[in-house]
């Protein structure tokens, strides 16, 4: 799993280049304390994963993201607790508050090693299995209508109206999912794209179910869309 390191603290990249030397499966391949030429990096080469700070000069960590049409897995690493929230909105893998510990830094690799064999697998899985309770439950993405997050719940609306509720992170539950199927169209709403019936400039139908559109979403789902 190919990896960089975005921080402005020189000493910052060394606890993560350190660490990551620690990591069998994980290459570290650059660091950078400037995120303008890490982005201009990531245009150019395939990166699996990005170790960010979030309190940089000229463009944080979360504008950082933002700006990413092809988002690499993100672990955000910073001193700041208050930006959590707001960090698994933009579907992070992990949120390390610093100073993190070896153990906690490979947490919050294994997590992102998880994802990352998910998305490469030989021949692309059509269901996942879900925790609901004590019970694992497989899920067909075909029969996902949407996702909606509720507290530290996400349910998973499907044909036929069934639901499954499940103790995770939104984050988690959207990174289980195959992107080109799926789209986020509020911070506590994820859609499947084959089963939206109408888009509104403020909701989205599925099903008779009306999904708000928030304008942070609109733009990209226009996008996909071909809009």
């Amino acid at each position: 799993m190919r990896a960089i390191a975005v921080d402005d603290e020189p000493m910052a990249l060394e606890v993560v280049r350190s660490l990551a030397s620690k990591v069998p499966y994980l290459e570290l391949v650059a660091t950078f304390t400037d995120a303008i030429k890490a982005l201009e990096f990531l245009q150019k080469e395939p990166i699996d994963l990005v170790f960010l700070d979030i309190k940089m000069p000229d463009i944080t960590g979360l504008e950082f993201v933002a700006s990413l049409q092809k988002k690499p897995l993100i672990i955000f690493t910073t001193a700041y607790s208050e930006h959590a929230v707001t960090s698994f909105e933009l579907d992070a893998v992990d949120y390390l508050l610093k100073p993190f510990s070896l153990s906690r830094f490979i947490k919050g690799c294994n997590k992102a090693y998880e994802l990352y064999n998910f998305r490469n697998a030989p021949e692309a899985a059509d269901h996942v299995y879900i925790k609901t309770g004590y019970e694992q439950v497989k899920v067909s993405f075909d029969e996902i209508l949407y996702l909606e997050a509720t507290g530290n719940y996400v349910t998973f609306a499907m044909e036929k109206g069934a639901k499954h509720l499940s103790r995770s992170t939104f984050a988690e539950a959207i990174n289980l999912l195959p992107q080109e199927k799926f789209a986020r169209v509020h911070r506590s709403f994820l859609v499947a794209l084959d089963k939206i019936d109408k888009v509104e400039r403020h909701q989205v139908t599925i099903q008779n179910k009306e999904i708000p559109l928030s304008d942070a979403y609109r733009h990209d789902l226009a996008a996909i869309l071909g809009r």
